[in-house]
Parts: C-alpha cells; structure tokens; sequence
C-alpha cells in the first residue's frame, strides 16, 4: 500500500503512524506476531522477534502471512532483509520434532541432518539424548521431554512436539447450554486448543476465560487438575463449573491451604503446589494423585517461577494455559512456550469489544503536581526510595475523593500498591479495604455486596488484579502499581470489561505524580494496553472538575 500507516526497518522494528485511518486494521494484523515496545502519543513501535514469529507459526500463520501484513501496510517497500530475516526464522520452526516410535519411547527426529548434529553437540542437549536409532533421529531420555525443548528454543531450533499425551482416567463432563452457549471467538479457541493438543489462549479479562476452560473439559472428557492464583479463585471457578457444565459438587474438589479435597476434577491454588516444607515441596503427590488428563493453568502470566520446574516433568499431560496476556516482568515467555505451550489463540481486545462482549473503556492519566514541600522531598531521597514517595504522595487522596464523587452511584474499585495508602484511603473515603490479610469469607462477603449494589465503592490491594468477578465495576481509580507492570495495568483494565447492563462505557483513572519516576513507570505500564488499542487521556488535577469524561 502506497502510503500505509507502517514503516517497517531492517532492524525488524516497525513504525505505526497512530492517526492515520488504516492504523487500527494494521494494528490488529501486526499484533498477531510483533511485541510494541514504545506507545507515545502519535508514532508507535514495534518490534518482531523471534518467539512472536514462532508463536504465530504455531498458531497457524505462516510466513507468507507475515510478510503480506507488512507489504500491505507499509508506507516503503519492506526491507530484504527484513523478508528474507522472517521466512528463515518462522522456518525453523518444526524442523526438529518430537514424536514416538514404534517402541513408545521419545525421539528427536529432523530431515536436516546438519540441524541434528549441531543440536545434539549442544552441551546441554547432548546429555538428555541417550541412543541413535536412525540416521534421522536421537532417543530422547523418558523424562527429558520438557527440558529438551527449553533448551532447544534457547538456541533458536524450537521443536514441534508430536509425542502425544497420556488420555487420563476418561471422566464424563459436558456443558449443560440450556440457557447459553459458547461464543464464536471460545468455541474457536477450544478448537484451536484441542486440534493443537497444548497451548495457550489469550483472552480479554471479561471475555470468558473460563468457559474457554469449561469447553476444553468437555472437549476432553478426562480427569482434570486445574492451577489457579488464589483460593477465591478457586471457589469461583467451582461456582461457574457448576452452574455451566453437568459436574456436580461431589465431582470438583478444592486444593489449598484450607482444604484438600482430591476428586476427578481438582481446582488447586499455586501457593499451595509451590509450599515447602523442610525445604521439600509439600504437595507435590497431587500431581501424581489420579491419571490426570488435562492439566488448566489460570493466569499463566503469573505463572510462579516452581511450577515451571514442575510442568517440565507433565509433558504427557494434556496442558492449557489461560491468560489475558503473555507479557511476563520476568521474561519467562519462552518457558511459557516451551513448557506449557505456544499461542493456540488469540483475540485482540478491541476486537471483542467490536462484538459487544466486552465494555467499551475509556482511559485517563491524571497528572498531579506535588506540593513544594513534597517536590524537594522526593528531590532530596534516594533512588530507591523515589517510587513510593512518589506513588504514594498524599496529594492524591484529594483527587481520589473528586473522582469518586463525580461518579457517584456508579461502583468503583479504589487499587494502591501500598498497605498504609490503602488504610489512608479507605479512612478518607468512608469504604471498606480488602487486602491480602482480609480473611476469605469477608472478601467473597465484599466481592458480593459489591455485586449487588449494597457497596459502592471498595478499596482493594494487588489482590484484586486478578480472577474476580466483578461485572458491575464501571470505574477504577490506580492511585499506585507495580511499578511499571504491564500485565498488571493489563489485569486492573481488566476489572472493568465485563459487560455491564447499563451499557456506558466503564472509565480507567491511573493518578501520577508529574515529573516523577512514578510518571516514567506509568508509560512502561501503557504499552500493552496500547497495542490492544486503548489510547490515554492526559488530564490534568486542577481541571479534573471540568474536564469532559467519556461516561458522562
């Protein structure tokens, strides 16, 4: 296209050129295998990679895909380079593969014999490899399966695994649609899943990550353990199960710190399969406590760095990860790749939106200027210190109290970083705090006078970043965060998108300190949500009273 909205570079970074009118379409398409890396307000940038590459490979484009994206976009022809960088890279995925013999056992098998013996000289591949029974292909050590395919994407040949998975104890489970039924965007998704046989999806919060879950059990029929976050977690996807499949109470157990139940379905909590007791895992039998056949992972995002080290050895199993995004802080992406597996599915977020299943969101950055005293404080302090002095300057109660009251009647999620700031804002706002020291019982208790309109606005901690449903929340205001988290502003937006009766667009408050690390972290933060199309609002405090609101 003669002057598109893209500007594609032999470094493989990609310019997107945010006004002009073919840049969401552009958008939509480049997200499929590039990462945006910078989102200021008129000139975005991506850049592809190789796991993008391989994780859209996986997902069923190919290169020629890729490339047609960018031909059709571009404003410049694409570099050679650039073409010639993305056909070998998505090339080299499955040409070396993992499968069974005749015999049952593993093998590495390629039709390159150059790729073979250059893997198996690879000091940390060689070991797992114990035997040559053909030219073509190497035995691979029964229990190695996981680790020999993190190492393999380490030195960029990732294997496409075609060993196939254990088929569990068959337990009958089906989804009771009486009332409802899968939407197009999560029967595709469970298709995608079982025609792959393991992966990830990746899914709006609010767009039904857990029928998605629900639908793959059904397709499966097959004992299921299923890993969550949190015990609240837990209970919520006992209550959906319930209430949209044909399981019974007596057939879904709990797993955590309060109860261990073991039945054909088991929802376990992360924290409990990562305890150590005199240094060992406590609970690790309940891996091996029935012939699991699917193996459901929440959040996968989240994923605790243990449970890596333990899904390396599930490799048999059937494996599903969830999640609204697969942005890792500590950049275990390719783990995520590797262990659980590559992206089966993914919707972007405006997209469903488009559809009407989840909420339009408006978003605005409110800049707050610290009071002198405040400015030559944080001036003053040290670097580590800087952040928390400046998420948590007290200027911000005020504007926390103007937002809430001018979106009275409507149910607002306060959200801080900080305990101290939570206690100071619950005190200034008159509203109940929920953190993670509020028991279980009084937070399903708050989470459900919520629901039902007895409460109008909470105060919540980080505990509330992810798995809760709370479909009637229209406003959340980010007084402080994770620094610059991006899969956290991603799980805040996230509170607000399911669908609301009233229909208005829900509205996403993240307050900064101007000219302040809390101000740079906050830019970090946006770039996920960027590349899902949501733009910021700058707003300033001293005009916030006037300032038009997309809800009004």
């Amino acid at each position: 296209m003669a002057n598109g909205p893209l500007i594609v570079q032999s470094d493989r970074t990609v310019l997107l050129e945010v006004a002009h009118p073919d840049a969401e379409s552009a958008r939509h398409d480049l997200s499929v295998f590039a990462e945006l890396e910078r989102a200021p307000e008129h000139i975005h940038t991506y850049r592809i990679t190789r796991l993008g590459l391989w994780n859209a490979r996986a997902a069923g484009h190919d290169a020629e895909d890729m490339l047609a994206t960018l031909e059709l976009y571009s404003k410049f022809p694409v570099p050679p380079s650039v073409t010639v960088d993305i056909r070998e890279t998505v090339g080299r995925y499955g040409r070396l593969v993992i499968e069974r013999n005749d015999e049952g056992a593993l093998v590495l098998r390629s039709t390159d014999p150059a790729v073979l013996t250059e893997v198996a000289k690879n000091r940390r591949i060689a070991p797992l490899l114990i035997g040559r029974p053909s030219e073509d292909a190497y035995l691979v050590d029964a229990w190695a399966r996981g680790a020999i395919k993190q190492e393999l994407l380490k030195i960029g040949w990732p294997a496409e695994d075609l060993a196939g998975y254990t088929a569990g104890t068959p337990h009958q489970i089906s989804l009771d649609e009486a009332d409802w039924s899968l939407r197009p965007y999560q029967h595709e998704a469970v298709e995608s899943f079982t025609q792959g046989g393991s992966g990830v999806v990746v899914l709006p919060c609010g767009a039904g990550k857990t029928l998605v879950g629900a639908g793959a059990m059904a397709a499966t029929k097959t004992t299921t353990l299923i890993l969550v976050t949190n015990t609240v977690s837990a209970r919520q996807w006992r209550d959906e199960l319930l209430r949209r499949t044909t399981l019974t109470a007596d057939e879904i157990g709990e797993y955590s710190g309060q109860v261990k139940e073991i039945k054909p379905v088991t929802i376990a909590t992360y924290q409990i399969l990562t305890a150590k007791r005199k240094g060992e895992y406590a609970h690790l039998s309940l891996l091996d406590a029935l012939d699991w056949g699917l193996i459901l992972y929440d959040e996968v995002h989240l994923l605790p760095a243990p449970v890596f080290k333990l899904t390396a050895e599930l490799q048999a199993r059937r494996r599903l990860g969830l999640t609204a995004t697969l942005v890792r802080e500590d950049g275990r992406e390719g783990d995520v790749f590797s262990l659980i597996g590559p992206k089966r599915f993914d919707a972007p977020w405006k997209e469903i939106e488009a559809q009407g299943f989840i909420s339009p969101a408006a978003c605005y950055e409110v800049r707050i200027d610290l009071p002198a005293d405040e400015r030559m404080e944080y001036a003053a302090a040290a670097d580590d210190d800087r952040y928390r002095l400046a998420a948590t300057a007290p200027a911000k109660i005020d504007v926390v109290k103007q937002l809430v009251a001018r979106h009275k009647g409507e149910r607002i999620l306060v959200i801080g970083q900080y305990l101290d700031q939570i206690d100071e804002l619950a005190e200034a706002l008159g509203a109940p705090k929920l953190t993670g020291s509020t028991p279980i019982a009084e937070r399903e208790e708050l989470y459900q006078a919520f629901r039902e309109g007895d409460l109008y606005v909470l105060v919540v901690s980080k505990v509330a970043n992810f798995s809760v449903d709370l479909p009637e929340a229209s406003v959340a205001i980010q007084v402080s965060g994770s620094f610059g988290s991006r899969q956290e502003e991603a799980q805040r937006l996230g509170r607000l998108l399911r669908p609301k009766q009233s229909g208005h667009t829900a509205s996403f408050y993240t307050l900064i300190a101007r000219d302040t690390v809390d101000q740079d972290y906050a830019q970090n933060r946006q770039r996920f949500l960027a590349e899902q199309g949501y733009s910021y609002t700058i707003l300033d405090a001293d005009g916030l009273a006037t300032a038009p609101l997309a809800s009004e």
